[in-house]
This record gives structure tokens, sequence and C-alpha cells, in this order.
């Protein structure tokens, strides 16, 4: 596939990105693609429920999925219609560069845009941590839902020395009671405000005596432009905590 292409997002993070690196390429996003704020396209619903007779209808040329986000059947939908879809698979940061240039390349960009090459530099400028901590990493409340294994936010978390408490669960967003995290002792608690908005009254006091991060979950959790400023935020926010 050569030149510009019509491209529909399922996904928040590539959303922006498309969006930044190539103005105009896209047809259609989810209700959940905030980024850019002016963003001005055809919204086709949920990235777990997206209104898939929409999507064909906007005869795109290429759809962007990813494989923890949005559901199998529902691309298999899409596919049956005659759409490509291209699945991301991001667990960790290099990967997340990976996948970013692969997208892009798709969606016809001709060249490397800057704030890719930036992100990459924040990240890999990153000084050796002296101290590490302990995390527990909620992502859910009601039930309690935390990082577990091999995902991408604990990634990130421990390229700013922070590990989470469940790296090593056999689940990847495992379910876990309030009183198991509290008991963990963790040194920081730290909170994001997607995809569950944890607020300074609807988390931190779930965890009495325990230091809370509240961090913005665009920069913990999404693989795009805001990667080049992830570092600096969540390092600032995760200093205020153990303040």
């Amino acid at each position: 596939m050569t030149g510009r292409v019509r491209v529909v997002s399922l996904v928040p993070s590539l959303t922006e990105t498309v969006a930044r690196t190539l103005p105009g390429a896209l047809a259609g996003a989810t209700d959940w693609c905030t980024h850019p704020a002016d963003l001005d396209v055809v919204r086709i619903g949920g990235t777990k429920n997206p209104k898939t007779g929409r999507i064909v209808g906007l005869a795109p040329d290429l759809v962007l999925a990813n494989e923890e986000e949005n559901r199998a059947e529902d691309l298999q939908v899409l596919r049956a219609a005659g759409l490509e879809v291209l699945v991301t698979e991001v667990r960790s940061v290099p990967q997340a560069f990976t996948e970013l240039a692969r997208v892009l390349t798709a969606c016809g960009a001709g060249s490397r845009p800057r704030w890719l090459d930036e992100a990459e530099e924040a990240w890999a400028a990153l000084p050796v941590p002296e101290h590490r901590l302990r995390a527990v990493v909620p992502v859910w409340r009601r039930p309690w839902m935390v990082l577990g294994r091999d995902t991408f936010a604990g990634d990130v978390l421990a390229r700013l020395g922070v590990d989470h408490v469940h790296a090593g669960h056999a689940e990847r967003y495992p379910r876990v009671p309030a009183e198991e995290l509290r008991a963990a002792r963790p040194d920081v608690v730290v909170l994001p405000d997607e995809p569950y908005r944890f607020t300074a009254g609807d988390g931190p006091e779930a965890f009495p005596g325990l230091p809370c991060a509240l961090v913005s979950g665009r920069h913990l959790t999404w693989y795009g432009p805001s990667l080049a400023e992830a570092p600096r935020v969540l390092g600032e926010a995760l200093r205020a905590a153990r303040r």
C-alpha cells in the first residue's frame, strides 16, 4: 500500500498518532479517541463495541486495531467485509516504537516523524534509578483490578524505577481485593485517570497511610506522541506522591 490512505482507528493512541503525523488521513475513530481535542471525524462507537456497519460504510483503506483493546470477533467482521485490518501488539516501550513505525508506514507516511525520534530519545536518556519503588497499580474499581504480567504500562513504570507488586501474576489484569492491595504495603499506589477515572476523592481514600500518585492515564498507557513527554510527566507525579 503506497501513498496516503483512508484510515479508521479503533485505538485512541493510534488515532492521535495518525492525526498528528498525517492530517486528513483519518475518516473515523472511536468515541474514546480524545486527542487531538479538535479531531473532526465520524465516530464509530467504543473500542470494545464498534459499529462495524458504520466502519464498512466509511470504506477505509485500512483499519487500525490492537490485540488487547479490540475484540477479535469485531475485527473478523471487518475482514469478512473486505477491509484490511492492521492489528498491533504493544507490551513494552521498545515494541511501541516498532509498532508505531509500522503503523505510519502502512498509513502512507513518507518519512519518520520528528515526534517519534523525540520520544525514543526521551526514553533512551533516562538515568538508571538510584532507588526503586514497589507499587500497586489499580486500573479499575468495583471490582478492583490491577496491572499484572506483561503489560505496556508495567514496562513504562519499570523504566522509571517502579516495580509493581503483581508483575508476576498469572493474569495480565487480575482482580485483587482492596484489603489484599493494602496488605502488600507498597511504597506507592499508582492511580491513573483511565480506564477508570481515579480522582483525589475516589481512590486514595481506599489506601489510608500509603502514598498515592494520581497520574495521567494517557501518559501511562498510550503509545503515541504522548510518549515524548511521558517520562517527565509521570516522573513528576511519582516524586510528588513521595514527598
